[in-house]
């Protein structure tokens, strides 16, 4: 089962870059100090890049950007763990699937290289991109993801609002509508939410939500989403989830 450190995002409001997971992050990272930076979820590569390699480098951590050519491999290769940034879910698989490098990435990080995303990278970690909130900008090959874990994932959860009068969709919503559809499980992780998992061989040894939610009088850091039973809020250990098995585009 592969090491994954998963990001609801990467940037709380008024703070800079990761200043709310530092702790976290480098305890997953343990002493590894090279870095594999995805940034196929952003338009400009180089400059989304150079930011992250900012903010690790103030930590004496090295980050190189993984190219979307044939020198992924190699960056892929030199580095102790990866990480997979956050921006629009539609785009990151799709430059995944068209150069090779979903199936790449999947089998080194199953493999034993740990794994670090945030939004977008915490999105394609689950079977598919189905419960991404982004607009589909691009149209991938398929909604295939990595599948490091069996339910889904919504990062950037938000809790509708009693106060507010918008008479729109809410995330809650689009979720249920989801599990109209699929009895898959979904895990929503609020803004300041991470998701852990602790592997060991093929087996889940332990998950744990951690981190603390932003958003004012949010009830919990994480919810879940199950067919059959009302939304159910879950902190700590939540390894179960691990025991249920995906059935997609099965309606009720």
């Amino acid at each position: 089962m592969p090491e994954l450190l998963l990001l609801s995002n990467s940037t709380n409001h008024g703070r800079d870059y990761l200043d709310h997971a530092w702790k976290d992050v480098e305890a997953f990272l343990g002493g590894r100090d090279t870095i594999a930076f995805v940034p196929f979820a952003g338009g400009d590569h180089d400059a989304y890049t150079a930011r992250v390699a900012e903010a690790f480098a103030a930590r004496g951590i090295r980050v190189t950007g993984v190219p979307a050519d044939a020198g992924a491999a190699r960056v892929l290769d030199e580095a102790q763990a990866v990480f997979v940034g956050g921006g629009n879910t539609f785009r990151l698989v799709a430059t995944l699937q068209r150069t090779g490098l979903l199936d790449d990435l999947r089998d080194r990080v199953i493999a034993g290289l740990p794994y670090m995303g945030a939004s977008a990278g915490t999105n394609i970690t689950a079977p598919t991109l189905r419960t991404t909130n982004d607009m589909p900008i691009v149209e991938p090959a398929s909604f295939t993801a990595l599948g490091f874990v069996p339910f889904q994932i919504n990062p950037h959860y938000l809790d509708a609002d009693p106060r507010s009068t918008h008479n729109g969709e809410t995330r809650q919503t689009r979720l249920t509508e989801f599990l109209e559809a699929n009895d898959v499980d979904v895990l929503g992780l609020r803004e300041g939410v991470h998701l852990r998992v602790e592997g060991e061989g093929s087996d889940v040894v332990r998950a744990t939500v951690g981190g603390a939610a932003v958003q004012p009088d949010a009830p919990g850091p994480a919810i879940v989403f199950r067919r059959g039973t009302s939304p159910f809020e879950v902190s700590g250990e939540v390894t179960d989830l691990f025991a249920r098995t995906p059935r997609f585009d099965h309606p009720v």
